[in-house]
């Protein structure tokens, strides 16, 4: 006896501690996934591939300069830029860099830059007449490194600009859900009581829509006329982004109200307080490095699993 009572304050699985210990063993995957997603590998400029002369290539590049000496195709780059010296007989793209044109140089088709700037060294550049050019300038730093390193596509880096993103995600989407509430309090009542008895089953049935849709645009794209298939395509990504704000308003409505349950905080909690104490962990867990990509489909299948089972709402046995 006298062992156990000089021992008892080891034991760290009383039921009491549970709580406490299950905030600190959070804030340490959380303070791990944030220190391996501010790790970063330098990187050199990017290389330059030069292509002579490929009438028929559509070159396709990535982390590349691409110089086309004679002729080509078509040229894609993504995190580089496209130097053009002699003639493209199709469209040149750029994501994430610049397509610079020479003077002796000729493109044939449409110029698409997202993330960088289209620059003909001649004031008349050689253009094919009724061609289009889209330009949009902005990211280019971000969309260059991206390329280099994709790892920092699942690990963004901290900063103030991130921070102040973050801070206005939170305040959104607490707007989103405490209008969503107040505009239908039944059907987000009824989605939050369905999430907590089956919430297994709807996430399993949202997963498989969510794959079964993804595959069936995909299909529907490559099967179907380009009107249909983006008609088609356009449908789904709709029903998807519903699927998505309905979804992540009852997981914060549901999540908030678990938090203020778990440490007692309110016998009856507040509609209000369970918005935003859920609207900021998902916010939290969503700037995650690695972790909100599986936190993102989360979201998506459990937004899909509930629209899907909103007529089964009765036939659900607690899980």
């Amino acid at each position: 006896m006298i062992f156990e009572e000089a021992f008892r304050p080891l034991n760290f699985l009383e039921i009491k501690d549970i709580r406490h210990w299950l905030l600190i063993v959070t804030a340490c995957l959380c303070c791990i996934s944030g220190v391996i997603g501010q790790t970063k590998i330098s990187q050199s400029a990017p290389e330059t591939i030069t292509i002579e002369n490929a009438p028929d290539q559509e070159v396709i590049a990535v982390a590349k300069n691409v110089l086309v000496k004679k002729s080509a195709r078509g040229v894609l780059v993504f995190g580089g830029d496209a130097i053009i010296e002699g003639q493209i007989s199709g469209d040149v793209a750029v994501i994430g860099g610049s397509v610079i044109q020479k003077s002796g140089g000729r493109i044939s088709g449409d110029v698409f830059v997202f993330g960088g700037s289209y620059r003909p060294e001649s004031g008349e550049p050689l253009r094919s007449p009724g061609r289009e050019t889209l330009v949009y300038a902005g990211y280019e730093a971000e969309l260059r490194e991206y390329a280099r390193n994709p790892s920092l596509l699942f690990s963004p880096a901290i900063s103030w600009s991130f921070l102040i993103q973050r801070l206005f995600s939170l305040l959104f989407w607490f707007v989103v859900g405490f209008l969503m509430t107040l505009i239908s309090p039944g059907g987000v009542s009824r989605a939050v009581t369905r999430f907590r008895v089956s919430g297994l089953n709807v996430f399993a049935i949202g997963a498989a829509g969510f794959l079964l849709l993804t595959i069936g645009v995909i299909a529907s794209v490559a099967v179907f006329p380009g009107f249909v298939g983006g008609l088609l395509g356009l449908m789904a990504f709709v029903l998807i982004i519903l699927a998505y704000v309905f979804g992540r308003v009852v997981l914060q409505v549901s999540t908030g109200k678990w938090f203020l349950r778990l440490f007692n905080w309110d016998k009856k909690p507040s509609e209000t307080l369970a918005i935003l104490i859920g609207a900021f962990l998902w916010t939290l867990i969503l700037s995650l490095p690695f972790i909100w990509v599986a936190a993102l489909f989360v979201l998506f299948s459990m937004g899909i699993g509930l629209v899907l089972t909103v007529r089964k709402e009765n036939g659900w046995k607690a899980a």
